[in-house]
């Protein structure tokens, strides 16, 4: 028979990171009690025998997978190759060190940069094969994806239990504000902050504005995953979002707002702007685990304001 959830072993990768310090924090809501969360010093994943050892010392009911190299546009383009390398070895030797220790379910946390360049709005799961991804987005997105055939390869060939979910882009208290790996909502509240600090009359904002997002809040993200993690199992991958699209341009002119900046934004065209439009048909976590993402924007946005200029030196100091 299986564990009720609330009972299980629950081992995280990734555990002690932005979103990993969320799903902790959601489990422990759950009433789940055994979580083991090591971090990327206890743990080495990229290398296979420490992934092995590590797992099967642990013989845990769920491994959910979070570990991950991340950053923005910038650090997509300085070191495309690392990204590409660092995450597809995270995921493989993860999937696999869960087969072999005979793990009941391996949940997997993909991205949405793994949509092609020109998907159409909103994403479904369906258009991941369609083409491929934007450029700067590619070597990370491809990586991630690899594990998706990985899950469903084992799934087929070995009956390995799994879920596949792809968040969009996540904010909230306890993102990564150091700039060498911020995204963009964390990115622009620090510069937004700082100018209004100074005294500045203006910002500049990468791109033309004319990019859109979804944005989920963290702590919804957590909820989907651990649902998906209770209560999903299948081949097909799942998005987690939150059904609201905004344009960049909107985005910025909300957080100058939320931070009290009040001097001008000057957009650097001659920046990427990225995926030209982001956002997903989230339809399927509703109707596999009855997920749906219940924070309001501005409240999202204004409790992740507070936690950084709370948390400043944390904050600015996290690279992973």
């Amino acid at each position: 028979m299986e564990t009720p959830f609330e009972s299980q072993r629950i081992y995280l990768t990734g555990g002690t990171g932005f979103l990993g310090s969320a799903v902790q924090t959601e489990l422990r809501s759950r009433g789940v009690t055994h979580i083991e969360a090591p971090s990327s010093a206890d743990v080495d994943f990229r290398d296979p025998m420490a992934t092995n050892e590590a797992i099967r010392a642990a013989a845990p009911d769920t491994v959910i997978h979070l570990a991950a190299r991340v950053g923005g546009i910038g650090a997509n383009m300085a070191a495309p190759a690392e990204l590409y390398l660092e995450n597809l070895l995270l995921g493989t030797n993860v999937i696999e060190a869960c087969r072999h220790a005979g793990v009941d379910k391996t949940v997997v946390v993909g991205t949405i940069c793994s949509y092609p360049k020109h998907t159409p709005v909103p994403f479904e799961e369906t258009s991941l094969w369609s083409g491929y991804p934007e450029e700067t987005n590619a070597p990370y997105g491809i990586a991630k994806l690899a594990h998706l055939v990985h899950l469903q390869a084992n799934r087929a060939q070995y009956g390995q239990r799994g879920a596949y979910v792809m968040p969009t882009n996540l904010y909230g208290p306890g993102d990564k504000f150091h700039p060498d790996v911020s995204h963009v909502i964390p990115a622009l509240i620090r510069k937004c902050v700082i100018a209004r600090e100074t005294g500045a009359e203006e910002i500049e904002v990468w791109g033309t504005g004319g990019a859109s997002r979804e944005f989920l809040y963290v702590e919804d993200a957590a909820r989907g995953i651990v649902a998906a993690a209770e209560l999903y199992d299948g081949p097909e991958p799942v998005n987690l979002g939150s059904d609201a699209e905004i344009l960049i341009k909107e985005l910025v002119e909300i957080i100058a707002e939320v931070t009290g900046f009040e001097g001008r934004l000057v957009w650097d065209s001659t920046r990427p702007d990225g995926q030209p439009r982001r956002s997903v048909d989230a339809s399927r976590a509703r109707e596999y685990f009855g997920f749906e993402a219940t924070t309001d924007f501005r409240d999202g946005l204004r409790a992740t304001v507070d936690w950084y200029e709370t948390h400043r030196d944390e904050a600015e100091a996290r690279r992973n």
